[in-house]
């Protein structure tokens, strides 16, 4: 009878106890949410708000933990937004109140936004220089102000390689005087810039999404080197107003994220028109009806001509690059896409040897920073001359031992003068007699590059790029690169998308916790 009543008891703690572990594992539980929330997709964190799993403020306070234990090493961080828990409380009370599929995919998704892109609140815009640092900006950034518009909660601002890497080409790429040296999450190592901290920060899951920043290369290099989706959208489909600038003719504001369907919604939610930015209202013509999520297709390969331009597939016969990217272009072909293989730009040298994008960029940034700083409602500096001499006078702060030679090359122009239009001209026609040609010719979707190698024909014609991850080489990561003409975002996108679907190659960087890699 003992022995009964024993066991009985036995069982009947057994089954309460199995229970309770069953009621306690539905709980929102710290390390439950943290483990959701990595590598989370916006819309796994949209369907987990809608099943009452997840709220925005328990996302931020997460992504809040992860910068403290994570970014004094990583420096992808450089500052938090004071208001970040506050607008995730009203993001979630929003979401109570309002009907279910009102509100928009970055609704309640925390953002870093680089930081030369303005925000009107109580974070710095600095650029990552001291000598802006206490600047009073007018109005938050054209792109900033969508993304509040839909809901998206402004995490803070992510580093950058100063002046977005227009002070001295012997800086090294990702550091800035105010955040310090930016890391690869991967290696420690090189980051790329000068969005660094963008890509350095969603890679390791720092920040749901993020902004970034291309005059050339900015967005598609560190996206590349960290493993991460960047788009280069074309030149004004998305508002460069309230943005620290260096060329109206070639910056350009694009999403930084894990995967491509990400980087969609945050494109889909920045692009269009801004009145404070005339170049959006022309370039809002190649906006598709129905957004860009339209065109995040599986199958989006099919049928689609991609160029191969040998000269950028440089790897000796049988070394591990060579034969990955043979894997990918068979993948593509397998997929269904028409591959053009072993074409060549026609004016290649010539567009590798010119000297006109330095000559434009010289006298673009000093005008354009000048109107800039002009603008601002209060600033330590009004002029590039003046951000110079606070250089100097601030060269330990500053680190001027890496030098400001671009700046300097800067202050030297006056304007457009003869050799300036000249520059220009030579561009324009190198765009339309290379590129433009070439993709005209041979009824090309796009060309497919490895790694960032092709910024320099997308910067200086203002045409569109996408990163995707293609792979790692002893753990150090690397993209490839899908660019096409003015307005092919939906063409790329599709491209992008199968191309990710079909490899799905991208994988978490190692759990480090100051310094020391867990395993």
């Amino acid at each position: 009878m003992e022995s009964a009543l024993a066991c009985s008891s036995f069982q009947f703690l057994c089954m309460i106890t199995l229970l309770l572990l069953s009621f306690l594992s539905m709980q929102p539980t710290t390390s439950a949410t943290e483990f959701s929330i990595k590598e989370a997709t916006v819309q796994d964190i949209q369907l987990a708000f809608q099943k009452n799993q997840l709220t925005s403020r328990q996302l931020v306070e997460f992504y809040l933990n992860q910068i403290k234990l994570q970014n004094p090493i990583l420096k992808g961080v450089l500052e938090v937004n004071p208001d970040a828990l506050t607008q995730a409380d009203v993001a979630d009370k929003e979401r109570k109140d309002k009907t279910a599929g009102s509100l928009s995919r970055l609704h309640g998704i925390p953002i870093l936004v680089k930081d030369n892109i303005a925000t009107k609140d109580k974070l710095n815009t600095t650029a990552g220089s001291f000598a802006l640092l206490g600047s009073v900006v007018p109005r938050d950034a054209g792109v900033v102000t969508k993304l509040r518009k839909a809901g998206a909660i402004i995490l803070g601002k992510a580093t950058l390689s100063e002046w977005a890497h227009f002070r001295s080409f012997g800086a090294p790429s990702g550091w800035s005087a105010r955040g310090g040296q930016g890391k690869n999450p991967y290696t420690l190592g090189e980051p790329c810039g000068s969005s660094s901290g963008s890509a350095i920060s969603v890679a390791a899951n720092l920040v749901t999404v993020s902004l970034g920043t291309e005059t050339d290369g900015s967005i598609l290099c560190p996206s590349s080197y960290n493993s991460v989706v960047g788009i280069k959208p074309t030149v004004g489909l998305t508002s460069r107003a309230g943005v620290v600038p260096i060329s109206p003719r070639q910056d350009t504001v694009g999403p930084i994220c894990r995967t491509v369907s990400d980087a969609v919604y945050v494109l889909e939610t920045i692009a269009g028109v801004d009145t404070f930015d005339k170049a959006t209202i022309e370039a809002s013509k190649y906006i598709p009806k129905g957004g860009y999520a339209q065109y995040l297709k599986k199958d989006g390969l099919r049928g689609k001509r991609l160029g191969i331009v040998r000269q950028y597939y440089d790897f000796q016969d049988g070394t591990f690059l060579n034969e990955t990217f043979k894997l990918h272009l068979e993948t593509l072909r397998q997929r269904g896409a028409v591959l053009v293989d072993n074409l060549k730009i026609e004016n290649i040298d010539e567009i590798m040897s010119d000297g006109s994008e330095e000559i434009a960029l010289s006298f673009e940034f000093k005008l354009s920073l000048n109107s800039y700083l002009k603008d601002l409602v209060a600033s330590p500096v009004k002029s590039l001359a003046d951000v110079i001499a606070f250089n100097e006078k601030n060269s330990k702060l500053e680190k001027l031992e890496y030098g400001q030679d671009v700046m300097l090359q800067a202050e030297k122009t006056n304007g457009i003068g003869k050799a300036e239009k000249q520059a220009l001209l030579n561009m324009t026609r190198l765009s339309k007699n290379g590129f433009e040609k070439l993709m005209k010719r041979k009824k090309l979707d796009a060309v497919v590059t490895p790694f960032s190698s092709f910024s320099n024909i997308l910067a200086i014609g203002g045409y569109p790029g996408v990163s995707v991850p293609a792979g790692y080489e002893k753990n150090e990561p690397f993209g490839i690169c899908f660019g096409g003409l003015k307005g092919s975002e939906p063409k790329l996108i599709e491209i992008a998308y199968s191309f990710e679907q079909a490899t799905l190659i991208r994988k978490p960087p190692p759990i480090r916790k100051f310094g020391v890699v867990m395993v």
